[in-house]
């Protein structure tokens, strides 16, 4: 078995999934209810609701577990020694260490694999969810009210002070008994809206209202832009079609927030970052000037719109291109919505929870 640049090939992934056709049944209904990664009728939506319960109940800190480069250091006597606990099968159980222990092919050069699952197939996250179990029968053990999605784990308590004894006994227990780090950096006890949650943050009210996190916003952004690099001088229409499928997945996936100003921004946004595509295609000032007056602007305004010397981004957020490339101009090319997808998908969700 053999996974090149860490990707299962396709009779790799197929073998896998069978493996985890058997394995997911076995477990799957003695897993805690307050696991949400990689089950079946589970997703980020429920455990960012449940979060928010769990706020909105009066724990208003927040331990937020981060475990180091955990897909890459997951211990294979630790994880095969729980997989072993309902698997008797001694064939099945030197498959699943064989996945565990195949090399990586990097550059034409096979690197052996001592620790760690094997990622981009079927097989990790349900070995991640078997491991981890163990760690959610002690948070319920210990009567704690918390969330897990995957190796992301948020556990709500009342106090700073409790928050940090938590904080410090978990890290002992998952050191101790499953061989895993909490990494220092990225973990933290805090409030819950200084911190994030599967790309979700929550507002300090008394009644606390879920929200898309900043740094999921500046990522999204940070995709975006690349986007836009690769967009100049292309076709509006063809470039607004590429990115459907991106902003309706973005959206798609956080329509449970429930502040939408975000969406509103970041329709304006991107609205101001494709006049400044425009912009950047007409070049030179004699073309602006030209284009501006076909689209609607009198001569004398688009002649010193199109000669006042500023940037791209400047002139995007400009009235003299906010009038000549209006909403409805990119509309009708295809551009949609955030907030409308966003909301689109709220009242899908509302119906079929009736």
């Amino acid at each position: 078995m053999l996974f090149v640049g860490g990707i299962p090939t396709v009779l790799d992934r197929w073998l896998q999934q069978a493996i985890h056709q058997i394995l997911s049944p076995l477990w799957e209904g003695e897993f805690s209810a307050h696991s949400y990664g990689f089950r079946p009728g589970r997703s980020a939506a429920q455990a960012v609701k449940a979060a928010q319960g769990h706020i909105q109940s009066g724990k208003r800190w927040v331990v937020d577990l981060d475990l180091e480069k955990f897909f890459d250091r997951v211990n294979h006597d630790v994880v095969m020694a729980r997989v072993a606990r309902k698997v008797k099968d001694g064939r099945m159980l030197k498959l699943i260490r064989r996945y565990l222990e195949s090399g990586i092919m990097q550059g034409g050069v096979v690197e052996a694999r001592s620790e760690g699952t094997p990622q981009g197939g079927p097989l990790s996250p349900v070995l991640s969810n078997i491991l981890l179990d163990d760690l959610d029968k002690e948070l319920e053990k210990r009567g704690h009210r918390f969330c897990r999605y995957a190796d992301d784990c948020n556990i709500y308590v009342g106090s700073r002070r409790a928050g940090e004894r938590v904080m410090a006994s978990l890290s002992r227990f998952l050191q101790e008994q499953l061989k895993l780090t909490v990494n220092p950096k990225k973990s933290a006890v805090d409030r819950p809206w200084k911190r994030k949650f599967l790309g979700f943050s929550m507002t300090a009210h008394r009644k606390s209202r879920i929200r898309v996190a900043p740094q999921a916003v500046e990522r999204f952004k940070g995709d975006l832009r690349e986007k836009f690099r690769q967009g100049r001088g292309r076709n509006l229409r063809a470039f607004l079609e590429s990115l459907k499928p991106k902003l309706r997945g973005w959206a798609s996936y956080f329509s449970v927030a429930e502040t939408r100003t975000v969406f509103e921004d970041l329709d304006q946004w991107l609205r101001r970052k494709l006049r400044c595509l425009e912009w950047r295609k007409w070049k030179k000032p004699r073309t602006r000037m030209r284009k501006l007056i076909a689209l609607g602007l009198d001569r004398e305004r688009a002649r010193e719109s199109a000669f006042n010397g500023r940037g791209p981004w400047w002139n995007a957020g400009a009235s003299h291109l906010n009038q000549a490339l209006p909403t409805s101009y990119f509309r009708r090319r295809g551009l949609i919505s955030l907030l409308e997808e966003v909301n689109w998908c709220t009242t899908l969700r509302e119906q079929r929870s009736l």
